[in-house]
């Protein structure tokens, strides 16, 4: 299966039309939160059927940007899986939205507590072992994927227990701009493509386990 992941579009559709070769070789499509820029609905369909047209297969979660309208939107699609899971191929696919709060107010925001109940929710009835991908906009802490310019770990606690003890094969996440790349926490890889207005996303082919995971630049 092939897996391309892309993060942080805020509104941004000119870049979708520049990866559509990229994004009709795929096999899954997932987007990683921040999909508007504080936009609602209208703005999220306009970017998920820009893509649609290349592609048809996408999953995504929310980011901190995006109203809770936009989660509204991506259930209605099915293609929401924030608090749940989804099965492809064999590979069980979840994640949460949002972040946790931001110095500057945004409309899509949870505390630790609320990240627990809803990573609690969204691998219920999961089989043991199986194969799974995180998809989480929160980066988990103490990574190079949640270190700001200024040197500070602003990533969750809980985001990074949870890695811990479920160990997915890969938690793709997004929200830190300046802290794009791919680190690990024990078996699991932690990915940030960077926001997709600097031309890049991350590939990933995966059977029973990851083959090839990079960042790559359209």
């Amino acid at each position: 299966m092939i897996v391309i992941n892309i993060a942080d579009i805020h509104g941004n559709a000119l870049p979708i039309s520049e990866m559509k070769e990229i994004l009709s070789s795929a096999d899954l499509v997932l987007l990683s939160g921040d999909i508007t820029h504080f936009g609602g609905e209208k703005e999220a369909s306009q970017i998920i059927n820009q893509i649609r047209s290349y592609n048809p297969n996408i999953l995504a979660v929310t980011g901190n940007c995006d109203t809770k309208e936009v989660d509204s939107y991506l259930e209605r699609e099915n293609i929401q899986i924030h608090g749940r899971y989804i099965e492809i191929e064999g590979v069980n696919i979840f994640g949460a939205g949002g972040s946790l709060p931001c110095p500057s107010p945004t409309p899509n925001v949870y505390t630790e507590n609320e990240y627990n109940e809803i990573f609690d929710g969204s691998t219920e009835g999961i089989e043991e072992n199986s194969p799974t991908i995180m998809v989480s906009h929160q980066p988990p802490i103490n990574t190079l994927n949640d270190t700001i310019s200024s040197g500070a770990h602003v990533g969750s606690i809980t985001v990074r227990k949870f890695i811990e003890n479920i160990e997915p094969l890969v938690c793709f996440t997004g929200h830190i701009h300046e802290a794009p790349g791919i680190d690990e926490i024990g078996v699991t890889k932690i990915v940030n493509p960077g926001p997709l207005g600097t031309g890049s996303y991350a590939y990933m082919e995966i059977r029973d386990k990851i083959e090839i995971l990079e960042i790559r630049k359209f």
